[in-house]
């Protein structure tokens, strides 16, 4: 569970927590989140809204805790031996998630967060973030062991890993296949080492 919902009152029922996060990711996949409203969440998990504000003080944070629970155990930040597993592996489960139900709540909240700045902010703080620094701290150990250049930027190349694969997600939504994740990992190993090669003016 994310530590953005504030805990208040007494200790929450677990299986109505459930309840309304399951509710809330599918309203949200269903209507997107301007439709979203805490009544229609209560009515779907079964609870009254009382509850839910007991819990959270407004839908942003149902809505950002609900998705960071749901995606946290399919997008980690794993460790890997060598800088091609590393990105091979992060493509491989962020193009499994892209295919599935979780592909469209990640699609969801991006698009929601667009417009919506409290749900921007919040998916910055809580989300986007703490995975950028745990990310960046791997990088920065392949840099360290001389696998990956020192004068690379990793904030470019962790745009470069993921920003191919949120615009699929955004715009083509389609369904790829493993060998694409292979094709892209050689795309960025070999790019990153052509730029240390070559500085590009």
């Amino acid at each position: 569970m994310s530590n953005s919902a504030k805990q208040l009152g007494r200790p929450r029922d677990e299986a109505a927590r459930t309840r309304i996060q399951q509710a809330a990711v599918e309203l949200l996949i269903e209507g997107g989140f301007l439709n979203l409203t805490c009544d229609a969440i209560a009515q779907r998990a079964g609870t009254s809204k009382a509850t839910i504000y007991r819990w959270w003080p407004n839908k942003v944070q149902v809505v950002i805790d609900a998705f960071i629970d749901t995606l946290s155990p399919h997008l980690q930040i794993y460790p890997a031996d060598t800088l091609v597993d590393f990105i091979s592996i992060h493509v491989r489960q962020f193009i499994k998630v892209m295919s599935g139900q979780n592909g469209k709540l990640l699609a969801a909240v991006l698009a929601a967060a667009q417009v919506v700045p409290e749900l921007h902010e919040a998916y910055l703080v809580h989300w986007l973030k703490p995975r950028r620094e745990l990310l960046q701290q791997t990088l920065r150990r392949f840099q360290q062991s001389g696998e990956l250049p020192a004068q690379i930027d990793v904030d470019v190349v962790i745009d470069a890993l993921y920003g191919p694969l949120h615009m699929l997600l955004m715009v083509q939504r389609c369904r790829l296949k493993p060998s694409y994740a292979e094709k892209l990992t050689q795309i960025l190993v070999n790019g990153v080492a052509k730029t240390a090669r070559k500085e590009i003016h």
